[in-house]
């Protein structure tokens, strides 16, 4: 083994929250290392291979690679080894910038009401922070990401500060719906993006090209490599194609280090102060079963039996019809607006909360996008003009709900590693097991039921509503916090609670997954967990130096 990387602190993922960490710390002058295990992606190649790809997935603009394989939503069974009853559906990035790249930058908060869902409706579990601990963290992360929103509609969640942009205007689609929901009482709102209403950071306004999942060509959603770049600048290391495989602790409970593997199956050891792990719920939570030992015969971190337990997502209930009238979906972001009426309530006790994301992407989503309808029309005969009247006519008239489900936290919805059965670099690849439960199901009932009804208030025909889910692409819970280290694995600043020098970040340590997008919380969090970090840090050179000047 060739001789180990040092730094003051060693982060294992460059999504957000790794970036951010890096950033922050970058900026008080930490001493950082990031450890990726996929490689640099260039946004010209991304969007030239998304271009020519005959399947426009949310994977397609990136490189497969043998050495950081990922799931895809075509092939959830090659890399996934699922068990069960239910697939998982969601699907992540393993490159520089993580999976921001094909994010959609929804940026809600959670309600103050998600973080106490088992004192308030008898379900689940509380968190162990409340929401006005977190909002500080979340005006913060709003800033650093560049969150466009209507400062004056809080959505649920009080607000101390203004977003450092106007939303972004409602389209005509989003007004249409809302004409119809106005009359059963609800209301559409501008749904708060991180992404550029006006120019923002040296990155240009939304142009509305209507594809943000799986790749902004113009840059104007946010993605983490913006805080890589700036982390870069400020000093931080970043090493890329670094598949990391176990973390080392020693006796007294203390991470000294951790493994990664290069593609030429080089092997090295990167040592540090304090440890980062904020890869995804899936892979962090893999890494640290991974690591078992004698003395861990659980893996880090895992005293509690509760790492690679609780997965959660958000369900995603699609359901779709024809309006009378054009739409003139696809020229907007691919949500700018949705129905948030249904994310709180009593009724949370017996199902699932949900918001509903209206959808300008005509049917894609649901699997009918233009290309492909193109392709039944010339099959049933049309050519030329009529051709082109036809795909006009349907097309426009599309248009869709994607209804987000509240999942509650299960033991049993779990991911582990699978050792006997291992991917193309000889790691184990993530066995999961996942249902739905009857939680969720009774919500997608409820959800189908009010979509129904906006589609009749408008008129609509042809109503269609998924019975299967869709992933969101949310993965939460795997390493929840929690104030006993009995049911959780880190504390309220994610903090490990068996290894004081452990941080681990990103949605896995959700205890519970409300309605919100996570990744604002996520961001908040971990610029959160980056204070206390640099604290850590002034705190053990002020004993050092102390000790140096003892006489």
């Amino acid at each position: 083994m060739t001789q180990p990387l040092t730094a003051q602190v060693v982060i294992v993922g460059s999504g957000v929250a790794g970036a951010l960490v890096a950033y922050r710390l970058a900026q008080a002058g930490v001493d950082v290392l990031v450890l990726e295990a996929g490689p640099v992606v260039d946004r010209a190649e991304a969007l030239q291979r998304y271009r020519k790809a005959v399947a426009k997935t949310p994977e397609s603009p990136y490189p497969e690679t043998f050495y950081a394989p990922r799931p895809t939503v075509l092939a959830l069974e090659d890399y996934y080894v699922q068990e069960g009853p239910t697939l998982f559906k969601s699907t992540y990035e393993r490159i520089v910038g993580g999976t921001t790249w094909h994010w959609l930058g929804t940026t809600l908060r959670h309600l103050p009401a998600d973080l106490r869902i088992g004192t308030r409706y008898g379900v689940a579990v509380d968190w162990p922070i409340a929401y006005e601990d977190l909002e500080p963290w979340y005006l913060e992360a709003e800033r650093e990401m560049g969150v466009a929103g209507n400062s004056k509609e809080s959505l649920g969640s009080p607000r101390s500060g203004d977003f450092p942009m106007p939303g972004l205007p409602p389209t005509y689609l989003d007004k249409q719906v809302s004409l119809a929901a106005e009359q059963l009482g609800l209301s559409v709102q501008v749904t708060p993006q991180a992404r550029n209403s006006q120019a923002f950071d040296e990155r240009p306004p939304c142009c509305g090209n209507a594809s943000c999942v799986p790749i902004c060509p113009i840059k104007a959603k946010y993605d983490a490599t913006v805080h890589v770049r700036k982390a870069e600048a400020l000093g931080a290391r970043f090493v890329d194609r670094a598949v990391v495989t176990f973390v080392d602790v020693s006796p007294d409970g203390y991470v000294t280090g951790v493994r990664f593997k290069r593609p030429d199956g080089s092997e090295q050891r990167a040592e540090g102060t304090v440890f980062v792990l904020a890869a995804n719920a899936i892979e962090t939570a893999k890494l640290l079963l991974m690591s078992r030992t004698d003395a861990l015969p659980n893996g880090v971190a895992n005293s509690s039996d509760q790492v690679g337990r609780n997965l959660m997502d958000h369900p995603v209930q699609l359901s779709f019809a024809l309006a009378r009238d054009p739409l003139y979906p696809y020229r907007s972001p691919l949500e700018n607006a949705g129905i948030e009426d249904f994310r709180d309530g009593t009724f949370r006790s017996d199902h699932s909360a949900f918001r509903m994301a209206i959808g300008e992407d005509g049917w894609s989503f649901p699997g009918t996008t233009p290309i492909t309808l193109a392709g039944q029309l010339i099959d049933n005969g049309l050519r030329g003009e009529e051709l082109i009247a036809q795909m006009n006519a349907h097309v426009s008239r599309q248009f869709r709900f994607a209804n987000l489900m509240e999942q509650l936290p299960d033991p049993e919805n779990r991911i582990e590693p699978a050792f006997d059965q291992l991917d193309s670099f000889g790691v184990p690849r993530p066995r999961i097991h996942y249902r739905l439960g009857e939680f969720v199901e009774r919500g997608m009932a409820r959800a189908r039921e009010v979509s129904e009804a906006i589609f009749r208030q408008m008129g609509a025909y042809d109503i269609q509503h998924g019975q299967a889910h869709e992933g969101a692409g949310h993965l939460m819970g795997t390493y929840r916090m929690g104030n006993e280290p009995r049911g959780s694995v880190v504390n309220y600043e994610q903090r490990a609670h068996a290894h004081p020098n452990l941080f681990l970040l990103g949605s896995g340590v959700f205890p519970t997954a409300g309605t919100a997008n996570p990744t604002l919380t996520l961001a908040a969090l971990a610029l959160w967990a980056a204070n206390t970090i640099r604290r850590d840090l002034a705190a053990v050179a002020q004993v050092q130096g102390a000790a140096h000047d003892t006489p």
